[in-house]
């Protein structure tokens, strides 16, 4: 699978006739939608293969937040459908696939790989009842370290304790924990390996060692037997029912799937230490990607991997567009043409209000397992449009935490690139975020950036001539040009109003834990 040295980033969509080859189809699960395009050599979709199709958690009152796995599995199958279907002539140059889902998934499998489970998301918080008993298992600081993630609910680890507590007869007719990208493969080609990136997610993954942690293990009450092996290389041949429906595929390698957060970073174009970025898409996030030694990540932020060769440093927001769409479905707003030039027309943080933006949870960065959202402020006076602008600047103030830990943990000069449909449709958040940073914020001329993400790595993988040959391919599609990047500059006098808003949702997110 010789792949030649890649040419010059070209962006935007390629006629299918152009596309130059090899080819690769790229998924990206989310939690909200499946996406599916083909991406030729220099990283270009081919126009007309981009399918979407969008789904829903099954949230309940006490907190749980799953996904049906067959309601995926069927999204994801139409999406290849519509994909092949939009370039039939160029469906043969496909010489290997791509996965990016979202992290910190957990389903449970029977003998013969049927799901047992939901698929337990991150916004799942009912196993926050398992940390206490965690807390006492493990030494939080040096687990911390060791596997860098967080004892929080979001995580594998903490769903895995929590059911062996409330459903111990379901968790022992389990015979493989997996997340769901080890599941589609499963499903499709029969055998499933666990990626790096995916296991890096899980809170049972030594950083250093790239090998399960045993303490972490002992702690969910599950051994290494009952999970998948830990392997980034490709597996092929699809079962008999997919191999009929899609010929073309049937032995092409697929290549484990790989955590969304860092598929976007390199698809974003925010690949090195110089580079930072921001997303918004059904959460948020701010991370920062680079080839080289791992780091030890502060006590707020984490550290996961995209493969044994490059790291992860950042923090998580259980908020983002998701707030976004609760706002608009619950508020009684404008247009969305109204919405954009009323919120312009507002001082910054002049509503008085004071938001912790916790409809799911909070993670990043003070990490309160039984957060909820939580507004003050109100009067008969309050507008809609208000409470719409104090909720996007809560999820900017959050950033701005997030921002902070990131520069003590890993000082220096570097780019804010901005990523995720949240903040690309919406340049007065993108200005908020500026304005909390105090940073220029640019934002990515890609749209899709996990699917990106998950194609180039899928491209760097099929180049044979070893690591080299893949840093090239990440260098050259994972670093694009920004001189055609919108820029948002900051205000001055907006970040010192922030900085003062920021302290004061942080004596409330105090109060609210019980800390002061």
């Amino acid at each position: 699978m010789r792949q030649a040295e890649p040419s010059a980033q070209v962006q935007g969509d390629v006629e299918p006739d152009r596309a130059r080859a090899p080819l690769v189809l790229a998924l990206d699960v989310g939690s909200s939608s499946t996406r599916a395009a083909i991406v030729d050599r220099d990283g270009r979709r081919l126009r007309g293969t981009l399918n979407d199709i969008p789904y829903k958690m099954e949230t309940t009152v006490d907190g749980g937040a799953c996904l049906d796995p067959a309601v995926l599995l069927e999204a994801i199958c139409k999406t290849v459908d519509r994909s092949l279907a939009a370039a039939p002539e160029q469906v043969s140059a496909i010489a290997g696939a791509g996965i990016s889902t979202f992290w910190h998934s957990l389903i449970g499998l029977d003998a013969s790989n049927r799901p047992l489970t939901p698929v337990y998301t991150w916004a799942d918080i009912r196993a926050a009842a398992a940390l206490p008993g965690l807390r006492k298992l493990l030494d939080v600081d040096a687990y911390h370290a060791r596997v860098g993630a967080i004892l929080h609910s979001s995580y594998p680890l903490a769903k895995l304790a929590w059911l062996a507590q409330q459903e111990p007869e379901l968790a022992a007719q389990v015979a493989r924990w997996c997340s769901f990208g080890e599941y589609l493969l499963l499903e499709l080609v029969g055998k499933a390996t666990c990626s790096v990136s995916m296991a890096s997610g899980t809170g049972l993954f030594d950083e250093v060692k790239l090998c399960w942690d045993d303490e972490a293990l002992a702690a969910a009450r599950v051994t290494p037997e009952r999970l998948s092996e830990i392997s980034d290389h490709p597996v092929s041949g699809l079962r008999d029912a997919y191999a009929q429906r899609w010929p073309a595929l049937k032995d092409i390698p697929w290549f484990p799937a790989l955590g969304d957060g860092a598929c976007s970073n390199l698809g974003s174009g925010a690949y090195g230490r110089d580079r930072l970025a921001v997303m918004v898409g059904t959460t948020g996030a701010m991370r920062l990607l680079w080839e080289g030694e791992p780091a030890a990540p502060p006590p707020g932020l984490w550290f996961y991997r995209l493969d044994a060769r490059h790291g992860l440093l950042g923090g998580a927001l259980s908020a983002g567009g998701n707030l976004l769409d609760w706002l608009r479905h619950h508020l009684q707003l404008p247009s969305e043409d109204g919405i954009s030039t009323g919120l312009s027309e507002l001082p910054p943080d002049g509503h008085g209000l004071t938001w912790l933006p916790f409809l799911a949870g909070e993670r990043s960065p003070d990490w309160l397992p039984d957060a909820r959202s939580t507004i003050t402020g109100l009067s008969l006076d309050t507008t809609p449009l208000e409470i719409l602008q104090a909720g996007l600047e809560a999820v900017a103030f959050r950033f701005g935490l997030v921002h902070e830990e990131i520069e003590t943990a890993s000082p220096g000069d570097r780019t804010v690139i901005a990523s995720g449909n949240g903040l690309l449709r919406n340049p007065i958040w993108m200005q908020m975020v500026a304005n909390v940073l105090n940073e220029p914020v640019l934002a990515s001329t890609e749209a899709e950036a996990s699917l990106k993400g998950a194609a180039v790595m899928a491209l760097a993988r099929l180049a044979s001539d070893g690591d080299q040959a893949s840093s090239a391919v990440l260098k050259e599609l994972g670093r694009v040009p920004l001189d055609q990047a919108r820029h948002f500059e900051p205000d001055a006098d907006a970040h010192r109003i922030y900085q003062k808003a920021i302290k004061r949702q942080q004596s409330l997110a105090r109060v609210m834990a019980g800390w002061g």
